[in-house]
């Protein structure tokens, strides 16, 4: 890294810090205007966002309007709505004071201070600003990095951020690994971080060189339980919008999908039935890009070692970045595409007659972001849940719980920890302070 760009980083994280002392940013009404504002100069980007999406990931202007900008404007509009409610001192009851005295007890949540935000490439909009708007309703400042993997994206997002805001509240500086780590050296007041969880360990083993208290959204294998009670028609729909959507790049997709052994040959007919339909250019192009030629090896590579697993799909253009959905049978746990996440649009399918069987196996690997269940018994659906963890879940669906801004959203153990949204945003960004007097 060039001197100058580090001493431009050093210098806008110390404005940062002299600018957060002067406590403007405690001030309800001062977020509120800044954030009003932001969102106007926000949608007056929409163009330039969609076109950066893309040109980057092979976005649908549908798709980007809806799950890049329209939840983050969602989002926003709730935090305004809320904050004055949320802000305001919890009475809290009080221990007997031993001298007799009256007591009193609240709790206070105020602002970390300087947060330091790293966005992915995956939902590059949407997982750089909904954090942001998060930091911001709590009273703090940010910079934030997006991700080097969608450049044109990112060119947008910092348009959008030096119109909305002065530098010494809220800044993005560009860069790579040699501009993270010198980020990650600074002595900033929070870290939130979305990305893989092999990042994830560098940066939290930074923020434990300081004692940064920190966010990590991460991700790992989501399951899918596919029961023999199931709606294989509504399953197969919902399954596959989770799991095509931005080409399979989404940290809840359905990673794989454990079926009862009675009904696999019947949902398999149905979901190749459905892919036809659907895509029926066998969609090499229809579900967005990869993010680069890197992936699209490391996707290929899970289909060269098992070609005769592959039961649809499996097609793909190194130069263009497209992937078809794929659909891999009689995968066991053995096979390399169930060792990590995927993070593409290859789908295994495993079966089971036993579902204890089939629980077990799950348990046994790190807790996933999420876990989804497809059956019309809830109390096998609940007895599921009972028997698992996961950062989130949903029953008959897939990904709808991210967007929403009712739900606090995260992960546990090597899925990440942490959680936001909505007023779980003010919470995970602020810092809950207990406060006791005496008279």
């Amino acid at each position: 890294m060039n001197t100058e760009l580090e001493q431009k980083i050093r210098e806008i994280f110390e404005k940062q810090k002299a600018f957060f002392k002067t406590n403007q940013t405690k001030d309800i009404e001062f977020r509120k205007t800044q954030l009003r504002k932001f969102r106007e100069v926000f949608l007056s980007h929409t163009d330039a966002l969609c076109e950066a999406l893309d040109i980057d990931l092979g976005k649908s202007r549908k798709e980007a309007e809806y799950v890049e900008i329209q939840i983050v404007v969602s989002e926003l509009d709730y935090l305004l709505e809320n904050v004055d409610e949320w802000a305001k001192p919890v009475p809290a009851e009080s221990k007997p004071h031993s001298s007799g005295a009256e007591v009193t007890s609240k709790i206070i949540h105020e602002p970390y201070g300087v947060n330091y935000i790293i966005g992915p490439f995956n939902y590059p909009v949407q997982l750089t600003f909904s954090p942001l708007i998060g930091a911001l309703i709590a009273g703090n400042t940010a910079i934030l990095k997006p991700s080097e993997n969608t450049p044109h994206v990112a060119k947008v997002l910092e348009d959008i951020v030096k119109e909305s805001f002065d530098e010494a509240y809220v800044a993005v500086v560009q860069g790579a690994i040699e501009e993270n780590t010198l980020l990650l050296s600074l002595p900033f007041d929070y870290i939130f971080f979305t990305g893989s969880p092999n990042v994830g360990k560098i940066v939290m083993k930074a923020a434990a060189e300081q004692l940064i208290p920190l966010t990590l959204e991460l991700g790992g294998k989501s399951p899918t339980i596919v029961h023999k009670d199931a709606d294989l028609d509504k399953a197969v729909a919902r399954i596959s919008y989770g799991k095509w959507i931005n080409c399979g790049q989404t940290c809840v997709a359905p990673d794989y999908i454990y079926i009862h052994e009675s009904v696999k040959d019947a949902f398999i007919e149905k979901f190749k039935a459905y892919l036809k339909t659907t895509y029926p250019d066998g969609s090499l192009g229809k579900i967005g890009k990869i993010v680069n030629q890197n992936q699209i090896k490391n996707l290929a590579g899970y289909l060269d070692v098992a070609p005769e697993k592959v039961i649809y799909g499996g097609n793909y253009d190194l130069e263009s970045r497209h992937f078809e959905a794929t659909l891999m049978d009689n995968v066991t746990w053995d096979d390399k595409v169930m060792q990590q996440e995927i993070f593409g649009p290859i789908l295994p399918i495993m079966t089971y007659s036993d579902i204890d069987e089939a629980l077990e196996e799950i348990n046994n690997r790190p807790k996933p972001l999420a876990l989804y269940i497809f059956s019309e018994n809830q109390e096998f659906a609940d007895d599921i849940l009972n028997r698992t963890t996961s950062g989130d879940a949903e029953i008959n669906s897939t990904i709808v719980h991210v967007g929403s801004h009712y739900l606090p959203f995260g992960g546990v153990g090597t899925s990440g920890m942490g959680k936001y949204h909505g007023k779980y945003s003010f919470e995970n960004f602020s810092h809950t302070r207990s406060v006791l007097q005496v008279k």
